[in-house]
């Protein structure tokens, strides 16, 4: 993902994440941190960005920062090609486990999770700025 993608990145970020959507300004200093910390990725269909993922990796620990699909396009794969491309990325840079936060009441994202290997963690209570509580969950790498 680049600065270029940031409009149609950010258009897909409000309709996906409403209650929560990142502002412009705090994805431009993810985008700002590649690709020494950061790796973000975008997803295209037809030349129209689908789908957008990132991911933070710091010593031996990785951590999914987002990903999003577009509604329309959900339940078709993006989202697993997305989460492979970002655990391959982690394994590449040296680390032993990657975590993320999930919406406690997005059952589908916890569901491709687990068929990842995600297993849970603990809960962040009221941890989105709708007061909804977050699952963090851990998935150990090989190698």
């Amino acid at each position: 993902m680049g600065v270029d993608d940031l409009p149609a990145v950010m258009e897909l970020e409000r309709a996906t994440f409403p209650a929560d959507a990142w502002s412009e300004r705090m994805m431009l200093g993810e985008l700002a941190d590649q690709p020494r910390t950061r790796h973000y990725i975008v997803a295209e269909r037809d030349g129209r960005i689908v789908g957008y993922a990132g991911l933070a990796v710091a010593g031996d620990q990785g951590d999914v920062q987002t990903i999003a699909v577009l509604a329309e396009h959900r339940r078709a794969g993006v989202g697993a090609l997305m989460l492979n491309a970002l655990l391959d990325e982690a394994g590449r840079r040296g680390a032993s486990a990657v975590f993320l936060e999930v919406r406690a009441d997005n059952a589908p994202a916890q569901a491709m999770y687990e068929r990842f290997g995600f297993h849970q963690l603990g809960l962040r209570r009221g941890y989105y700025d709708d007061g909804t509580d977050a699952i963090t969950m851990v998935r150990k790498l090989d190698g």
